[in-house]
């Protein structure tokens, strides 16, 4: 669709326009909307409906423009202060510093634009998901009209495989069922009719007399009254909530570099000042060299470049890792989440349905196992269950009921007739691919897919019961008819006898069924016992039945001549199961200090019994009555005031509306918590959108989630969730270490200079401990590349036992604060203490001139003092890096030395840092006239020294550490026993019986 222009027919009524029109009959509507149920609007009338509500396409403020994405990269604290060092340096003409620094802010710009330069196609992708054209009936005729031009009060007209293009009041439903996931989430196709509902507050997805626009019919036909159209759809709603929702401004991480970017940018000008102080304000060439050297000392001018391609080394490996993400900081802040609201349906389960349980009388319960379309699995017999006849909750809890695998010889009749019932009275099919990786692949209603599959597992399919020697024969067949919640079809068998098999809701079977009057109340407790586990419950039943198969006796066959005098099969349970490694995932976050809610479109029973399942809520709960779980309609009606006042928001909330999860989202932040939404569907974009973290489904994910999410599942798991927030932590962590170590290795230079103006030569000059070749060659090339190496340095292996970075805790706490202030300190004394020993000790003070530029007027002394604290320096820096890898735990250990020697781009560019001394300090002209050094030789003890007493007062600075504070882990919540998984039992399919069962 084109964008709607600004003209007279923009839309003009009000987006928050809220009329019930589900609580309206057809004649009301018709009223309203100045319509007529048959004849529709007349021509004359539609300019009049187009002027006043405006196209039928949705708004949109346009895509991101490159310009504003470099612009975000260049317009940045950190890029400043380094432009403002840059600047400094070429107005001293010293061409090699500023042209370096230059070098490295175009190549983090870059490396920043790639990554975050992406198309904004979210409301592009919402306008396609609409039908292109219409069929509406106006002035009494059926035509085809641009689905842009549907106005409210058209009569639209749709059919199976339909796009419905707006908001519709159904007038008329026929065997009518729509998918409306991507609205509700909900994982079955809802069956709709024209029936007035009272409630005006009823959840989106119940209100079956009402189609909503982007849906698609999956079976039937209907007509409706267009109720709304454009931005006022509840799609459009959607794409309003988008457009104005907030995107998550910037990441933690980016906060905290733009602070310490400004506390330094404030230490430098303090340090020029003080240099400037000291030599009574004397503004020479020597003294702003002096200045500039230090502010060079201040600012990490490698940290934006190692923490750019940092982020792009774990941007490429949560790829393989089946997780893609849009932007770079968004892994990130992955770990900082404390908080997931995740859909259900193909998130934490499969979104395929599957029959994991059913009932025959005077036999009892049956248990079936296995998964997805794969017809392997077991049928393992349970007996009666002891259960509460009115609530349907289980009275024994006893895990050690005994069950019984059903071999094929030990099949009962009423079992295999049950089985032939699912297969026959089904209109899907299941087969194994034949093109691309072998997998089982079903075509049809997901109920009826579960129900096929359950009968191929016990050798009934369709396929086996049309070929010899069952040889089924289709006579006749009755669809599913949402009036009457049945389907029904006629048989033929080899022996030539014919019945009937009817499937459908419990009561409308039980309705049809002769000999159960005493059993009625019977069946519905054991429906409710099955209901209450979070399976949708259907009934079977069969009879046999003689007719002519002729034509017209076929053609004049009527569903209640059939449909009567049955007899019950059973009943059977349905659900869509979770994932294997959800409930593994979901402990995990538990373990790792997150907690998972769950906000889904499904039914409040059977969202809280997956949420059971997988461990969002405790198993021994009740499911009425529990605080964790609720449902849309009264989390909506809270105040903010009064969900704020509740001691703990809910983990379930079932029946959910977009605004719903915005709701659920805000109020996390209201508790300062940072938010992960997973989702799908076009439902889920507004809370993509409003969370810290959107993720979005690949494989099932509409277009839109994708757009609006930041990172992307390219298998649909919930479980990669977890590695990416483990990858988030990892990175931050590293991000930490190496931050640590740069910011170290300023801290001791600073150290090493400020206090290097104490001493002067015989004119009164202060006289550099280091050059600022010196400083940039110690900054950019001997601590950088290891700085990469700590970027890239493996997960702790409790990096998931620890709780979430608390959002006020940035990259210096005070324990960093600590180890950043202690190590640099030592770095820089130590280095300082070999200076003043070259100086006093070996060659009797300072008594060279000018000896800041040249090595001539007896500067040797200088120049070996210099080249003595710049070695000193360097090799501390490069076993910082080792101290780095661990703030606490001890590094210098055989054993953590090995797992340094395994970073091999932290080895190589440690060793690489340490060669690179020999040339820099022994090639003539390099050393004296670019680094202001001279050559050196027993100075080689007194480094070494230094080196020892730093590793020794490193690991004893550890070891008081690790004894004050402790290791920081999560020690009261472990991956077996989470705060969730209290209960004493688990829901059929992953029962701990049925591990005993397959053994």
């Amino acid at each position: 669709m084109k964008f709607l222009r600004r003209d007279a027919r923009e839309t003009k009524v009000d987006l928050g326009n809220t009329t019930p029109w589900h609580t309206y009959d057809i004649q009301k509507v018709a009223d309203e909307l100045s319509s007529h149920a048959e004849n529709g609007l007349k021509e004359d009338e539609v300019d009049g409906k187009l002027q006043q509500h405006g196209y039928n396409e949705l708004s949109s403020r346009g895509g991101v423009k490159w310009y504003k994405v470099l612009w975000g990269q260049v317009a940045n604290a950190m890029t400043v202060v380094l432009l403002a060092a840059a600047t400094l340096s070429l107005g001293t003409k010293d061409w090699v510093e500023g042209g370096v620094i230059l070098a490295i802010i175009v190549f983090n710009c870059a490396i920043g634009f790639m990554q975050e330069y992406r198309s904004e196609k979210t409301m592009e992708a919402l306008r396609d998901m609409s039908s292109p054209t219409a069929k509406v009936v106006r002035h009494e005729r059926l035509i085809t009209i641009p689905n842009r031009d549907l106005v409210p009060g058209d009569i639209l007209c749709f059919e199976d495989g339909d796009v419905i293009g707006a908001d519709c009041r159904l007038i008329e439903a026929f065997n009518l069922e729509l998918d409306e996931a991507l609205l509700t989430g909900e994982s079955v196709p809802l069956e709709k009719d024209n029936k007035t509902l009272d409630n005006p507050n009823t959840d989106l997805g119940d209100r079956l007399n009402m189609v909503f626009s982007s849906t698609m019919v999956v079976k039937g036909r209907g007509r409706g009254f267009v109720v709304a159209t454009g931005m006022q759809t509840e799609i459009g709603k959607i794409a309003k909530t988008i457009i104005h929702a907030d995107a998550g401004g910037k990441t933690p991480l980016q906060k905290r570099l733009e602070y310490i970017a400004y506390v330094l940018f404030v230490c430098a000008c303090l340090l020029a000042m003080i240099v400037f102080g000291a030599n009574s304000w004397r503004l020479s060439e020597e003294v702003a060299m002096y200045a500039i050297a230090l502010g060079i000392a201040v600012i990490p001018e490698g940290l934006i470049a190692v923490i750019t391609l940092t982020m792009a080394l774990g941007v490429r490996k949560m790829a393989q890792q089946k997780a893609l993400v849009h932007k770079l900081a968004s892994l990130e802040s992955l770990g900082s989440v404390t908080n997931i609201c995740s859909d259900k349906t193909g998130t934490l389960t499969l979104a395929k349905m599957v029959m994991v349980r059913f009932w025959i009388p005077e036999e009892g319960f049956y248990r079936v196992t296995g998964n997805g379309y794969e017809p392997v699995g077991r049928v393992l017999r349970q007996g009666e269950i002891a259960f509460d006849r009115e609530t349907g909750q289980e009275t024994n809890q006893d895990t050690s009921l005994e069950e019984k695998i059903v071999s094929e010889d030990e099949r009962s009749d009423a079992l295999l007739k049950l089985a032939t019932c699912s297969a026959l009275c089904n209109v899907s099919s299941i087969h194994k691919s034949t093109d691309g990786p072998e997998e089982w692949i079903g075509q049809g209603a997901p109920t009826e897919l579960a129900l096929q599959v359950f009968a191929h597992k016990m050798g009934r399919g369709k396929p086996d019961l049309h070929t010899q020697p069952h040889s089924w024969k289709p006579i006749a067949e009755f669809p599913f008819d949402s009036s009457v919640k049945r389907m029904s079809v006629i048989y033929r068998d080899a022996d030539g006898k014919q019945h009937v098999f009817l499937k459908g809701a419990t009561e409308r079977v039980l309705d049809c069924c002769e000999g159960i009057e005493d059993a009625i109340d019977d069946i519905l407790s054991r429906m409710r016992f099955l209901a209450g586990k979070g399976l949708r419950v259907l009934a079977l039943a069969t009879k046999d039945i003689e007719i002519k198969e002729d034509h017209d006796t076929i053609h004049d066959l009527q569903r209640e001549d059939v449909d009567h005098s049955m007899k019950f099969l059973g009943l059977v349970g349905i659900y869509d199961p979770p994932r294997p490694e959800s409930l593994l995932a979901v402990r995990e976050c538990h373990r790792a200090g997150i907690t998972v809610h769950m906000l889904t479109g499904d039914h409040e029973f059977t969202a809280a019994a997956i949420a059971k399942e997988v461990g969002i809520i405790p198993k021994d709960g009740p499911i009425v009555g529990n605080p964790l779980v609720t449902n849309a309609q009264k989390f909506d009606s809270l105040t903010d005031e009064e969900v704020d006042a509740m001691e703990e928001l809910p983990h379930v909330i079932a029946r959910c509306t977009p605004q719903t999860k915005v709701k659920m989202i805000e109020a996390l932040h209201r508790r300062k918590k940072f938010v992960g939404m997973t989702g799908d569907g076009v439902n889920d974009s507004p809370s993509l959108k409003s969370a810290d973290v959107g993720i979005a489904m690949g494989q099932n994910g509409s277009d839109v989630a994708k757009q609006a999410a930041d990172i992307i599942l390219t298998d649909d798991n919930f479980a990669t969730i977890i590695r990416a927030i483990g990858e988030g932590r990892r990175i931050f962590s590293n991000i930490q270490k190496f931050v640590l170590h740069l910011m170290a290795t300023n801290v001791g230079e600073v150290i090493l200079l400020v206090i290097g103006l104490a001493f002067r030569d015989p004119q009164g000059f202060a006289v550099y401990p280091l050059s600022p070749v010196q400083i940039l060659f110690v900054n950019l090339v001997t601590s950088s590349p290891p700085a990469m190496g700590l970027g890239v340095e493996p997960a702790d292996p409790d990096i998931m036992r620890m709780p979430p970075r608390p959002l006020k805790k940035g990259l210096f706490s005070a324990d960093a604060c600590c180890h950043l202030l202690f190590y640099g300190g030592l770095m820089g004394v130590l280095s300082l203490a070999n200076w003043i020993i070259v100086i006093y000790g070996f060659s009797g003070g300072l008594t060279g001139v000018d000896c800041n530029s040249d090595i001539d007027n007896g500067c040797d002394a200088e120049f070996v003092a210099r080249s003595t604290a710049y070695a000193t320096l360097t090799i501390l820096v490069l076993l910082h890096v080792n101290n780095c890898r661990s703030i606490r735990q001890p590094t210098f250990t055989l054993r953590s030395l090995r797992k340094f020697a395994k970073n091999k781009m932290l080895f190589w560019s440690c060793l690489i840092g340490v060669l690179l001394l020999f040339p820099v300090i022994y090639i003539p002209g390099l050393n004296t006239v670019v680094f202001k050094h001279q050559q050196l030789t027993y100075e080689w003890g007194i480094i070494l020294g230094a080196a020892i007493v730093f590793i020794i007062l490193s690991e004893i600075y550890k070891y008081c550490s690790l004894l004050i504070i402790g290791d920081g882990l999560n020690r009261d919540v472990t991956l077996d026993d989470g705060p969730a998984m209290t209960g004493s039992r688990t829901f059929d399919t992953f029962d701990s019986r049925e591990k005993n069962s397959e053994k």
